[in-house]
């Protein structure tokens, strides 16, 4: 076949199918309708899509606020209950070291556990930054951890968690089953801003 004689054969069947829907309206209508049924049909396929990725954004979303504890998921929030200034307050550093060692007794003590000793650091290295320093020993029940670790994070005034040893008791086949009380090294700071 000769190139004249293919651009022939796709200009006849173009005039076949024009002729064809020239001829019969019905046809050019259904197929009018079927195309028109199928745009509509795509968009709103993308359009449901759409709603569908925003709503499980919105899900991700509420879920990641949850976690880093923005909402409380059926309890107060963090702020609620350590209201107060993000800088351990007193008008000298010997008072802002017992503002912290009151912030973190009240801490243990809200998990059920017991102070062994404690040791305030107002002269250390970070003292010159303005970070005061505590050490404290106590006892807890082993699933206390990790709520003790959570309230003195996200409470108020902001502390941070310097050193965490914790000491399981050796155990034996007879008490193998009880969680059991562990003991706790804690190293915790936090700022304190003179004259404020």
């Amino acid at each position: 076949m000769s190139p004249g004689n293919i651009s022939d054969a796709n200009l006849s069947s173009g005039n076949i199918v024009t002729r064809t829907l020239t001829h019969s309206p019905l046809i050019a209508v259904v197929l009018y309708l079927a195309v028109t049924c199928g745009l509509l049909a795509t968009a709103g396929l993308a359009i449901a899509n759409i709603l569908d990725h925003q709503r499980a954004l919105a899900q991700t979303s509420d879920l990641l606020d949850q976690l880093r504890g923005r909402k409380a998921h059926g309890a107060l929030s963090s702020s609620a209950e350590h209201p107060g200034t993000p800088f351990l307050e007193g008008p000298t550093v010997t008072v802002a070291g017992a503002a912290l060692l009151q912030r973190v007794a009240t801490a243990v003590s809200n998990v059920g556990g017991t102070i062994q000793s404690s040791q305030v650091d107002v002269l250390g290295t970070q003292a010159k930054d303005g970070f005061v320093g505590l050490v404290v020993s106590c006892e807890m029940e082993q699933p206390a951890l990790q709520k003790l670790l959570y309230d003195l994070e996200v409470g108020m005034p902001f502390l941070f968690v310097d050193q965490l040893d914790v000491q399981v008791p050796q155990t034996t086949t007879a008490n193998e089953g009880g969680a059991g009380r562990i003991r706790v090294v804690l190293g915790v700071s936090g700022q304190w801003q003179a004259g404020k």
